[in-house]
């Protein structure tokens, strides 16, 4: 699988700005969502063939949207790279049981995310 549309779930403004920018220099066409809901919906609709998921967010945070994408038979198939300040080995090991197939830890380091994006296709 071509990997081409990736949705990026931040609600920083300015992390958005960062991955968009990154994703769209590097050839992606990029979705953006600020929050959990909001992604499930996207996710949904846009069928994205990466998502790029930050954990810490008001309402449901990262780790409840990615287990609701992942267990969604619409929606299972898409894979999630959890992209977090979170770098704890326990909260990388909860993301990983929530479903995601990656986690980078930030601020996050672009040939990292990059390779890990190009691994899923």
């Amino acid at each position: 699988m071509a990997i081409k549309k990736i949705l990026i779930v931040d609600d920083s403004p300015t992390e958005r700005h960062v991955l968009n920018e990154m994703l769209t220099r590097a050839g992606y066409e990029v979705i953006a969502s600020d929050n959990g809901e909001d992604a499930i919906l996207k996710a949904r609709h846009h069928r994205p063939d990466v998502i790029l998921m930050d954990v810490v967010m008001p309402g449901l945070n990262g780790f409840q949207a990615t287990r609701v994408i992942t267990r969604d038979p619409e929606t299972r198939a898409i894979p999630v790279i959890i992209c977090t300040s979170k770098g704890q080995e326990t909260d990388k090991i909860w993301g990983m049981r929530q479903g995601a197939r990656s986690y980078v830890v930030k601020p996050i380091n672009r040939d990292e995310l990059l390779a890990k994006i190009a691994a899923l296709g």
